[in-house]
């Protein structure tokens, strides 16, 4: 065999190992500094997004192929706000330093600036014509323009607002509050269509389905289903604790994970359950994403991320990482799911958990349903589209 032939079938070799590698297995990990409590955005070219806290108070920008960071910006807090992507590849994200930032998204430059009166721990979504809308623990959800920065309107609620804005295909806005209300208000005007009271904080953000219902949970430990014109409701459904923001499979199955440990799948016309997937603990800050063969990927504070038959409720496989899972699973075009973890002051070498992870599955990109994701997308524009 000739020697240029060997070194040729040993570079080859590699590349044909990666593309076997099982469901569950690391493709590479990225160490933050500060743990990883955002969820990943991803952008049309693949690059992958996501925040940094304490001690770190970074946004980071990230090869997804190669784990190589491409640039960070640092802002004046850690940041536990999930970055949104405009359709010109703007970044957008929230900051503890009581700010919204716009960044270019090649170069991670700073576009402008939007100061709030309180913490922005809730995740930005943009409108069909671009406003960017954003809560506060000011008690207020903002309309920004996209473009200049500049305050379009705002809407004052009850108290804290850490639930990030879903929009509807109409432009109508929906967003949840410490007040323990959702709240449905004119994209446009900023003025307030109808409020539905639940027993406890609303913390999670808002799913839409195809007809427009809108489901959300509370702490008062139950999700409920809404009318999206009227706000009324349809139905309601407890769990053992506190939820996740839900998301909604191609049949229209929503799924919840819950403070009670466990990930419902539950019938979104009926709220019937179908089945209930037990972890080790609490899986209300993660919530579920749904690739296109109809996995359901969840993170749980047993520091594991979970692919779940999403029929069936079986496990198909679990991932352990450093420390807790709090972030919400992304999933890539090509099927990669991008999750973070955060533990502070343990971990290795004591330093705690502060790494997101790429990880092979054997789904190809996101399902095709009204909301597969936090965000409703990768770019997590937070908008269900036309149809």
């Amino acid at each position: 065999m000739k020697p240029t032939f060997i070194a040729l079938l040993a570079l080859c070799l590699p590349l044909a190992g990666a593309d076997k590698k099982k469901p569950g297995t690391v493709l590479w990990k990225f160490e933050t500094g500060g743990w990883v409590y955002s969820s990943p955005a991803i952008g049309s070219d693949g690059t992958v997004y996501v925040g940094s806290g304490y001690p770190n108070k970074k946004l980071y920008a990230i090869n997804g192929k190669t784990g190589v960071k491409l640039w960070e910006f640092e802002t004046g807090g850690g940041v536990s706000s999930s970055p949104a992507i405009g359709s010109d590849g703007t970044v957008y994200i929230g900051s503890p330093d009581r700010k919204v930032y716009a960044l270019d998204g090649a170069s991670g430059a700073k576009l402008w600036e939007f100061e709030t009166g309180g913490f922005v721990h809730s995740s930005p979504a943009i409108g069909s014509d671009g406003t960017v809308y954003v809560g506060s623990v000011d008690k207020k959800l903002y309309a920004i323009n996209p473009k200049s920065g500049v305050k379009i309107w705002e809407f004052v609620t009850g108290s804290a607002v850490q639930s990030s804005p879903a929009i509807g295909s109409d432009g109508t806005v929906y967003v949840g509050s410490r007040d323990n209300t959702l709240y449905a208000i004119n994209g446009k005007s900023g003025v307030k269509l109808w409020e539905f009271e639940t027993g406890g904080v609303v913390d999670s953000s808002p799913a839409i389905g195809s007809d427009g219902t809108v489901y959300v949970g509370s702490h008062d430990k139950k999700l409920y289903a809404i009318n999206g014109k009227s706000g009324v409701k349809l139905w309601e459904f407890e769990t053992g604790g506190g939820s996740s923001s839900p998301a909604i499979g191609s049949d229209g199955t929503v799924y919840v994970g819950s403070g009670d440990s466990k990930l419902y799948a539950i019938n979104g016309k009926s709220g019937v359950k179908l089945w209930g997937f037990e972890t080790g603990s609490g899986v209300y800050s993660s919530s579920p994403a749904i690739g296109s063969d109809g996995t359901v990927y969840v993170g749980s504070y047993d520091k594991k991320l979970y692919a779940i038959n999403g029929k069936s409720g079986v496990k198909l496989w679990e991932f352990e990482t450093g420390g807790w899972v709090s972030s919400s699973p992304a999933i890539g075009s090509d099927g990669t799911v991008y999750v973070g973890e955060m533990m502070l002051g343990v971990g290795e070498g004591g330093r705690g958990a502060h790494k997101l992870y790429a990880i092979k599955t054997d789904s190809k990109g996101l399902a095709k349903s009204p909301w597969p994701m936090r965000g409703q997308n990768a770019r997590h524009t937070g908008r269900l589209m036309k149809k």
